[in-house]
């Protein structure tokens, strides 16, 4: 599989100036943790779910979450389990289909080693698990579980933690709440694939929900939470973790209070006020928003539970060339010791020893994402990625 994998090679190659990589489930953890991009969840009660997967990685999708939690009723988790499992096996019959990284968000450990013994052979399309409402007191026993099921299975299982309970929330247990996480995952860090942030669930312990024309970066009691988890979990001195961006909740927008937050004019240079003008109408502009605003805190991927959301957080996770050309300088072996320089697009001070970090995170985002070509911006890549 690779990003932007559906669009013709041939636009592809308008496109990109360093194409995206191909990539497997079997590939190396850090690959995969920065190549997860828009994770799109669906519940697991879903009586297609085989002919939903496929379709979905046909238009770009390469992960997914099937959800055994918060997205069902308490009264269909055995059904849920048992379609789970039916569609698995239908995808194992289908020998050459492209498929996206599989998760399964369950609701308690014991369901780990359960699922992974009746998916028997098909067990091989899973990638993982996603762990719920993730503590150090809540999360070692999935971690556990999880462990033992890989063994058993003879698969690699990667776990992805969702951090959203309320200890987190209330600033008086977050320092001591975080510590014991990061005790948790640093224990298991070679199954850990990336961290997840439960945002709903944030919101929900003060009655609060965004607007669709506010981000999660507007509602400050939220942010708080995303800078807290950042600074002691996200860290670039290698101790840190892919933490992904919160969900985005809307698909359409009824009524709006404040001004569209798109400019017109990059739609005007690319001949797209159309797609401008759909986007806005279907909440994107907030979304589009919300993606630049958790790339500039450290975040990486987002959490989707709409197929619209997919293509705008994969459209803006592409690296640009000016981006590309100064990682690329501020990485050459003879800046090893140091030193300032003058960006190749002379419009920045590219500091080698400060932007380090950033130019290694950004390299192996044009390596999953790829580069963008000098005349391409976010508009030309969102075009070309919506299907005819």
């Amino acid at each position: 599989m690779r990003h932007f994998g559906h669009i013709a090679p041939e636009v592809r190659q308008r496109l990109f100036h360093q194409q995206p990589c191909e990539f497997t489930a079997d590939s190396p953890a850090r690959l995969l943790s920065a190549a997860l991009g828009a994770t799109l969840y669906s519940p697991a009660t879903r009586p297609r779910l085989a002919d939903d997967i496929v379709k979905q990685t046909g238009r770009g999708v390469v992960s997914m979450v099937l959800c055994l939690e918060d997205s069902i009723g308490d009264e269909d988790v055995a059904e849920a389990e048992e379609n789970l499992v039916r569609q698995f096996r239908d995808l194992a019959t289908r020998a050459g289909t492209d498929l996206p990284l599989l998760f399964i968000r369950v609701r308690s450990p014991r369901q780990i080693p359960d699922l992974v013994r009746r998916l028997g052979p098909a067990v091989r399309l899973l990638s993982g698990f996603v762990l719920p409402k993730f503590t150090e007191e809540r999360g070692i026993s999935f971690l556990e579980a999880l462990s033992g099921a890989e063994a058993a299975s003879g698969r690699r299982l990667f776990a992805m933690p969702v951090l959203e309970s309320p200890e987190l929330m209330y600033r008086e247990s977050r320092v001591e709440t975080l510590e014991g996480i990061a005790r948790a995952v640093d224990k298991y860090r070679d199954r850990v694939l990336a961290l997840r942030l439960g945002v709903t669930d944030f919101c929900s312990s003060y009655g609060l929900r965004r607007a669709p024309d506010m981000t999660a970066w507007d509602v400050q009691i939220v942010a708080s939470v995303i800078a807290d988890v950042v600074n002691m979990l996200g860290r670039a001195d290698g101790t840190g973790f892919t933490v992904t961006g919160p969900v985005w909740e809307y698909f359409r927008v009824q009524e709006r209070m404040f001004k569209p937050q798109l400019r017109r004019s990059p739609f005007l240079e690319g001949q797209a006020e159309e797609l401008r003008e759909a986007l806005i109408e279907h909440a994107m502009d907030g979304l589009l928003r919300e993606i630049s605003l958790d790339q500039a805190n450290g975040l990486l991927g987002k959490t989707c539970i709409h197929p619209s959301h997919v293509l705008p957080v994969h459209a803006l996770s592409v690296v640009s060339h000016e981006e590309f050309s100064d990682a690329q300088d501020i990485l050459r072996p003879e800046r090893g010791g140091g030193g300032v320089l003058r960006s190749q697009y002379t419009n920045k001070m590219n500091e080698v020893k400060p932007h380090r970090a950033w130019a290694e995170r950004t390299l192996l985002r044009a390596e999953v994402f790829g580069v963008a070509n000098e005349d391409i911006g976010f508009v030309e890549l969102l075009a070309a990625g919506i299907p005819g």
